[in-house]
């Protein structure tokens, strides 16, 4: 996929939860998320990020996970890469390893935990662009990494030939619409949050990488495809359909409710690896009416899509 491609990605983008079933990755699993995110119209997926759950995949699992997403989706969307150290040398071999197994790009997390200096960021992905052909997203995640990327930072890092955008989720919606009016137009700039994502469209930004998708993905993609149609009405409505989802999706850590979602709606096993813990059940009862109250509506636009993939309708049963 080339960079050009890539920086005019826009829409409902899914951070892809990875399945696991007896302490591995459920691959089986994996490839049926991939083919209901296709069949119900997302633009891109994120496999190995936050959602993902990275941190506790070792390599040969992270390149199961991208691997098998490669193959599933069979060019048809494009697979981005979660990637990503407090390590420059180990960013640049996971880097490798997403170019090798065939992803379409990766998304780069700010170095964490050593809380670098502006400079020693900027270096840091000057090395990581400077080592692939592939297109480089940014990741902006303060509250996770301990440190941010500068307005002034971005602005010199999107003059790198690979890095081609970046997801904020720093929670600034103002910073949004300041760094859109000072990066060139064909730099990408995704939210990285389903509550403010209506808002961060309305500042400049063209997509998000979602959370929320992975329960509700031909609404969100719905939500996008409004914005992009300018039919204001049509936004507003699907912005307060999934506004209790997407509240939902935070009442824990990030994935432990959307991994419990999605093992209600019958999509994979309620498994997580350590430290990540289950559902507390105290936290059950709004995520439940949060499902409830979506179902349905997700039932209703996805049949409204008229070419699913034969895979999906064969275990469509199974699914919301």
């Amino acid at each position: 996929m080339s960079k050009h491609h890539v920086a005019g990605l826009t829409g409902s983008i899914t951070a892809l939860a990875t399945p696991f079933k007896n302490g591995r990755v459920d691959d089986t699993a994996l490839g049926f998320l991939v083919e209901r995110q296709i069949a119900r119209g997302t633009s891109a997926l994120v496999v190995c990020g936050t959602t993902g759950e990275a941190p506790t995949l070792d390599h040969p699992e992270q390149a199961v996970v991208i691997r098998s997403a490669v193959t599933a989706a069979a060019g048809r969307v494009p697979v981005i890469a979660g990637v990503g150290s407090n390590c420059t040398g180990s960013a640049i071999d996971q880097v490798y390893q997403a170019e090798w197994l065939g992803a379409d790009g990766v998304l780069c997390v700010v170095p964490y935990y050593n809380k670098p200096t502006q400079e020693g960021l900027y270096q840091h992905f000057l090395a990581v662009q400077s080592k692939t052909s592939l297109p480089v997203l940014l990741y902006d995640v303060p509250s996770r990494t301990g440190v941010g990327l500068a307005p002034e930072t971005v602005r010199r890092l999107a003059d790198l030939p690979n890095v081609v955008g970046m997801k904020d989720a720093s929670g600034d919606l103002t910073r949004m619409g300041r760094l859109r009016r000072s990066l060139p137009a064909d730099f990408l700039l995704l939210s990285g949050d389903d509550a403010t994502a209506p808002a961060a469209l309305e500042l400049g930004a063209q997509g998000c990488i979602s959370v929320s998708s992975n329960v509700a993905p031909a609404l969100c993609a719905a939500l996008h495809r409004a914005w992009v149609a300018r039919n204001h009405p049509r936004f507003r409505h699907l912005t307060e359909l999934l506004m209790p989802l997407a509240a939902a999706m935070s009442v824990e850590s990030n994935p432990i409710p959307v991994k419990w979602a999605l093992a209600r709606l019958g999509l994979m096993e309620d498994e997580l690896r350590l430290p990540m813990t289950p559902l507390a059940e105290t936290n059950e009862a709004p995520l439940r009416r949060a499902l409830d109250a979506i179902v349905s509506h997700e039932s209703e636009e996805a049949s409204r899509i008229p070419y699913p993939p034969a895979c999906f309708v064969t275990a469509a049963a199974t699914a919301a």
